[in-house]
């Protein structure tokens, strides 16, 4: 059973999904492979200004009734809504071994917690390499090489072949060829109820081959 979960460093929503995230890495411990990769927003999905960027935040701040409204101070009108630095520096780190969700999730926190410019490339790797004790000239060097831009560019082709478009995106897949897809939710009981279909499923093609074999041939 293997679940992959699609995020933007700088998305608000990524940022809400986290504890749900979380809570299943510890639940389906042992029994899950999860992976998160990188699913780069479109420019045009970004909030056009600061003070509309506040307005979502005051919207899904106040939809997961969140005692702490999120910092706009990353937003930067004059990018245009392109902000790969940080998701390079999150796949840079991946790259040099650094597989959890520290680093990422430092950089997240910087952003839409405390307001660090985290676009910037040199700003981002200053915060991973803090979070995480790694050389920042290296985590740069690879941050900026083609492997890792290649890298990010694959999962975000992954993300594209969904056909979704709302992060944080969740894939669940079992062995028996059963796949769910869930696009933009973030609460927690829908996930676990399919893990567990899903699980239970497998267990039950399991039993079913221990006492009968695989299939005839013909």
């Amino acid at each position: 059973m293997k679940v992959t979960y699609f995020l933007e460093i700088v998305s608000s929503w990524c940022h809400w999904a986290e504890p749900t995230w979380t809570e299943l890495k510890h639940r389906y411990a042992g029994q899950v492979e999860f992976e998160w990769k990188i699913a780069l927003m479109n420019p045009e999905d970004f909030s056009a200004s600061r003070a509309q960027c506040d307005w979502f935040y005051r919207r899904s701040g106040t939809i997961m009734r969140s005692p702490y409204m999120l910092n706009s101070g990353w937003f930067e009108e004059h990018r245009k809504g392109r902000y790969e630095a940080p998701n390079l520096v999150a796949e840079a780190g991946r790259a040099l071994g650094i597989t959890g969700d520290r680093l990422r999730l430092a950089l997240s926190e910087a952003a839409v917690r405390n307001g660090i410019t985290v676009g910037d490339l040199q700003t981002a790797v200053d915060v991973a390499a803090k979070a995480v004790g790694i050389d920042a000239r290296k985590l740069q060097e690879v941050a900026e090489s083609e492997a890792v831009r290649d890298r990010v560019a694959a999962s975000a082709a992954d993300f594209k072949a969904l056909q979704i478009t709302q992060r944080p995106a969740f894939v669940l897949e079992n062995a028996i060829g059963d796949k769910a897809v869930f696009s933009g939710l973030v609460s927690l009981p829908p996930l676990t109820a399919t893990l567990d279909a899903m699980l239970s499923d497998s267990r039950g093609y399991a039993s079913f081959k221990t006492h009968f074999g695989s299939p005839p041939s013909v």
